[in-house]
């Protein structure tokens, strides 16, 4: 069995966990359970909920809804990596999480977009950093249609793009009818 670096799972493994934590809790509990009368000194998720700070309830919205957006195939691969994480020992979880913590909460919030699209975030971070609201989901859409190729060719354009340049891209590559995006990200990564 291949030895694998750890360093590269750290962030998917983490993100994988929390994402899968999250997006099992189910929106409302079954009619028998809410009639129960609750335990001593347990709290009921609609109490916990209430308690969390408005901070926190955006984030797991927003994780929630990170996970709704990804294809099946990233949820699998997440679902994976979260099993993973869970057979490793404290320890290891627990360095883990510390190496996580420590990184850029920007690169941090790129492994919302899956492992696949988590992993290439900081290359394409420039290009995908201020992104209307309007060119989100069509933009991650676009994505997760481009195969591991294309992805390191949009990830040298997002990088070698300036600034001022690249909202015409974005502009560009959203307009491109998915036939055309091979040629066009072949012709823009050699320019």
């Amino acid at each position: 069995m291949p030895r694998i670096d750890r360093r590269w799972l750290c962030g998917p493994l983490l993100l994988s966990a929390a994402l899968v934590a999250h997006a099992a809790v189910p929106t409302a509990l079954p009619a028998s359970v809410e009639q129960a009368p609750p335990v001593a000194g347990a709290q009921t998720p609609q109490a916990a909920w209430a308690a969390m700070t408005p901070q926190l309830k955006r984030e797991l919205r927003a994780r929630y809804a990170a996970w709704q957006a990804l294809p099946e195939a990233e949820r699998q691969r997440i679902a994976q990596a979260a099993a993973a994480l869970a057979a490793m020992p404290a320890a290891q979880r627990d360095a883990l999480q510390t190496h996580f913590q420590a990184m850029d909460q920007m690169h941090r919030d790129g492994w919302l977009l899956g492992p696949r699209l988590g992993a290439l975030y900081a290359k394409l971070q420039p290009l995908l950093g201020y992104l209307p609201a309007e060119q989100r989901e069509p933009m991650l859409a676009l994505l997760h249609q481009l195969d591991a190729a294309q992805l390191e060719q949009l990830s040298l354009i997002s990088q070698r793009t300036p600034p001022q340049e690249r909202v015409a891209l974005r502009e560009q590559l959203l307009a491109l009818a998915p036939t055309q995006r091979a040629a066009w990200l072949q012709q823009n990564v050699a320019r």
